[in-house]
């Protein structure tokens, strides 16, 4: 026996692993079992290449044993294995330069960004969180000699001669008091379906189970030695499109998500070139109960080579298609030291980027079918608008895709139809936001659109008040909105222009009853059929926005609305003959607070509107 120094500081490496590095103990089994994939496919790619090893008969296997008496768990395969100079270069050795810087990095305040994946390999090092003593017994293929070498993680490790009747390797693990309840099926099984479900070569747990014959003084108890192969092994993403059935892809879906519906849409790509990765997304048929929940969790899987890594990965793909479902799986994408968080880099980047954009293709192909693609609409249409907000890559696409209630047409519209029915000298997309679609099409703001034939988009969702002026422009038309001041410039006519400077006089005396009240009152080309209504300066929230801003608890600055009145309505044309201050008064008063009511506005006293309209009421009658 021959005793070794790790190199570098390895204590206060193992120190930091144990207790810093990781965030759940449970990951040392997936990092075992991923080496031991590794020796598999080293082995089986010599066989395929090099004349030496294609003598060897491979049938591979990863085989785990636990002994809850002796608090043991080992893990065997049957791969490329190790000889002596293998053992010290890869386990004697942390990490072959730089430990120091690595050791600083990784006690800065934020070691989950560190950047140092590939440069050490601590994934094995990652048993001394469960165990107080290893052994690992190994024997090179095509080689006679085995080894073991062996180590409390205390600063060295013993390196020996040993037996072993073939290549491969196996670690066994001396469990310390944290590990203990890992040795035992139900925690081995849960453990390898999590993360080593799809790993191609079988895993293999060996057990034993008690049970008993006989009664009495001649009851016996007998210890049968049982096997079972613990993962799939399939990883259905990696297998050809063309091999896959609809119901293949429909049971895959449901044992990841249970979701006991069928998904909407599938969508699988296999990426090949310069680097090489699988993804497989799924679009639900119904939105998830928690999608606006803050603490809702992507529904993407990251696997690296099979091996699954995370499941709550923000940057796989952004957070607006937090709705999608499935698996992405990476040849080489590089995660920090722990495995357990994705770096920022440019094949992550790239991988996103290409998600997003096979997706909202999928989604414009879907579009074509205007039935299907309305219901896809009605569950996730808000997301898909947070993307407008967020996404400024793929705006355009989204633009596309996004639809809308209309004043011309059933059901939802796209931006690209309303544009085809736009009149001929007509220079803006027209939208009217609110809280309540059936109120929006009673509003008397659209009452002139109306009856010149302009269609007006009804945009009834909280996130259109935000999204829209963000965006604003569709192509060449810029959106203008009806609730503002402004929104209604391709409406005036000179008639319209002489009927204001008639209204001047009535206008004044209304701006003086109604004082600080409005910013401004003023004439409307809107209305036909209504005496008034509320709008608002360009450069203010609208009412609806005031409404949202109370809602998530913020200040919301006072509001001073814009009344317009219809010079043509009778109760107008009365108004403005009419003599008795007091009345008129009243009158204007009431004009200004039905209208901030049907906007949704609260009036200022509700005591006093009722006590105006009974004077009005009595003078009539």
């Amino acid at each position: 026996m021959t005793k070794h120094k790790f190199e570098t500081e390895v204590n206060q490496l193992l120190q930091l692993i144990v207790h810093s590095l990781y965030s759940n103990q449970e990951v040392f089994l997936r990092e075992l079992v991923s080496n031991a994939s590794d020796a598999l496919d080293k082995l089986k790619h010599l066989t395929l290449v090099d004349e030496r090893y294609k003598q060897l008969e491979l049938d591979p296997v990863i085989d785990i044993e636990f002994d809850p008496d002796t608090k043991t768990i080992s893990i065997r395969d049957n791969g490329i294995g190790m000889d002596r100079e293998d053992l010290i270069e890869q386990l004697g050795t942390i990490a072959r330069s730089g430990t120091r810087k690595f050791l600083e990095q990784m006690n800065r305040e934020n070691r989950a960004d560190s950047n140092l994946i590939g440069q050490f390999g601590v994934g094995f090092y990652s048993c001394f969180m469960v165990a107080d003593f290893v052994e690992v017994i190994t024997r090179k293929a095509l080689e006679d000699t085995s080894w073991c070498w062996s180590s409390n993680g205390k600063g060295e490790y013993d390196l020996i001669e040993s037996d072993r009747e073939s290549h491969g390797t196996t670690v066994l693990l001396r469990l310390n008091e944290a590990g203990r309840e890992y040795a035992n099926r139900w925690s081995i099984e849960t453990i390898i379906k999590k993360y080593s479900n799809h790993i191609f070569f079988p895993i293999k747990l060996h057990y034993h189970e008690t049970r008993f014959e006989g009664e009495g003084v001649d009851k016996q108890e007998i210890k049968e030695a049982k096997e079972s192969r613990l993962n799939d092994g399939t990883a259905l993403w990696r297998r050809p499109k063309r091999e896959l059935t609809d119901k293949e892809y429909h049971d895959f879906y449901k044992s990841l998500t249970h979701d006991n519906e069928d998904p909407f849409l599938t969508i699988h790509t296999q990426a090949e070139g310069n680097f090489e990765y699988t993804t497989l997304f799924f679009i639900p048929s119904k939105a998830p109960m928690d999608l606006y929940y803050a603490n809702h969790r992507p529904g993407v899987r990251l696997y690296i080579k099979r091996v699954f890594i995370t499941d709550s990965e923000k940057d796989l793909l952004p957070v607006w298609l937090r709705f999608v479902q499935g698996v992405i799986d990476s040849e080489d994408l590089p995660l920090n030291v722990s495995r357990e968080v994705l770096q920022k880099n440019a094949l992550l980047e790239k991988i996103c980027n290409t998600s997003v954009k096979k997706i909202l293709d999928e989604l414009e192909k879907l579009s074509e079918d205007e039935e299907k693609y309305a219901r896809f609409w009605s569950e996730f249409q808000r997301p898909m608008k947070e993307g407008l907000y967020g996404d400024y890559l793929n705006r355009e696409k989204l633009l596309e895709l996004v639809r809308f209630r209309t004043t011309h047409a059933e059901g939802w519209t796209s931006l690209a139809a309303y544009c085809g029915r736009m009149q001929e000298k007509q220079k803006s997309i027209y939208y009217i936001t609110g809280s309540n679609e059936r109120h929006l099409k009673d509003s008397p703001l659209l009452e002139a659109y109306r009856d010149k034939g302009i269609e007006v988009l009804l945009m009834g969702d909280e996130i259109d008040e935000i999204v829209v002026p963000m965006v604003g422009k569709y192509k060449e038309f810029e959106f203008k909105s009806v609730n503002r001041a402004e929104g209604d410039q391709d409406l005036k006519t000179d008639e319209d222009t002489q009927t204001k400077s008639d209204s001047i006089s009535l206008l004044e005396r209304l701006k003086k009853v109604l004082d600080d009240k409005v910013k401004d009152v003023r004439t409307s080309y809107r209305l036909s059929a209504s005496p008034a209504c509320i709008v608002v300066d360009d450069k203010d929230p609208t009412v609806h926005m005031q409404s949202i801003l109370k809602t998530l608890g913020q200040n919301a600055p006072e509001l001073k609305p814009i009344l317009e009145i219809n010079p043509d309505h009778p109760i107008v044309k009365k108004l403005d003959k009419l003599e008795d201050d007091n009345l008129f008064s009243d009158i204007g008063y009431l004009l200004f607070e039905q209208a901030m009511l049907i906007e949704g506005m609260e009036i200022e006293s509700p005591a006093k509107f009722v006590k105006r309209i009974n004077t009005i009421m009595d003078r009539a009658l």
